[in-house]
C-alpha cells in the first residue's frame, strides 16, 4: 500500500508527494494547463513584447515550482502568486544584467571587409614559385638576386661575374616571361 502525503493525496517511491498519482510530471503539466496563459502575458508585459523571453521566463518558473514544491504536498493551483513571483524575479534579473552588460549589436553592414591572411600570401607564393620554374636559371637567379634577396643591379652583377647590363637583360627578360606566363594561368596584377 503506497503511503498518503498528509494532504490525502499519494506519495511517490521515493516519498515525495504528488499531486497525481504516480506521476510527478503531472505536476508540470498541471502547472502549464493552469497558468500558463496568464504567467505567459505577464512575462510579455515584463518584457516590452519579448514572447521568447517571456517563454524562458515562465519554463524556468515551471522548473523552479517542480523542484520545489514536488517533495511537498501542493496543489498546482494554488501556487500562482508565487508563480508570478519568480516571473517578475526573472524579469528584474534579466533587465539588472542587461544594464551592466550593453545589448550587443550584430551590424549587417560591411559583411564583405577583406581580411588580411596568410592564405592569400601562402597561394600567391605557390604561383609565382610555380612561374619561376618556367624561366631559365640564369634568368631565375637574377630575379631571386634581385627581388628576392633585395641586391641593386651592381651588387647582382659582381656576385655573378657579370657586367651590370647582363643583369638588367636577363631581368628584363625574366620579368617579360614571368607576365607572360602569369597571364597563361590567369593571374592578373591587382
Amino acid at each position: 500500500m503506497r503511503p498518503i502525503s498528509p494532504l490525502g493525496t499519494p506519495a511517490t517511491d521515493d516519498g515525495a508527494s504528488c499531486t497525481y498519482p504516480g506521476q510527478r510530471e503531472g505536476f508540470v503539466a498541471a502547472v502549464y494547463q493552469h497558468h500558463a496563459t496568464a504567467l505567459l502575458r505577464y512575462g510579455v508585459r515584463l518584457t516590452s513584447g519579448d514572447w521568447h523571453r517571456a517563454e524562458d521566463f515562465f519554463q524556468e518558473a515551471a522548473v523552479r515550482a517542480w523542484k520545489h514544491f514536488s517533495a511537498t504536498p501542493t496543489d498546482p493551483l494554488t501556487i500562482r502568486p508565487w508563480l508570478f513571483t519568480v516571473v517578475r524575479n526573472l524579469s528584474i534579473d534579466h533587465h539588472r544584467n542587461r544594464a551592466i552588460r550593453p545589448p550587443e549589436t550584430h551590424t549587417t553592414d560591411n559583411l564583405d571587409i577583406p581580411v588580411e591572411d596568410a592564405v592569400d600570401r601562402v597561394l600567391t607564393t605557390q604561383i609565382v614559385l610555380g612561374a619561376l620554374d618556367e624561366l631559365s636559371p640564369t634568368h631565375r637567379e637574377v630575379i631571386t638576386l634581385l627581388h628576392h634577396h633585395g641586391y641593386t643591379v651592381a651588387q647582382a652583377a659582381e656576385h655573378l661575374n657579370v657586367p651590370a647590363g647582363t643583369v638588367k637583360s636577363r631581368s628584363h627578360y625574366a620579368l617579360r616571361t614571368l607576365r607572360t606566363v602569369l597571364r597563361a594561368r590567369d593571374v592578373t596584377h591587382t
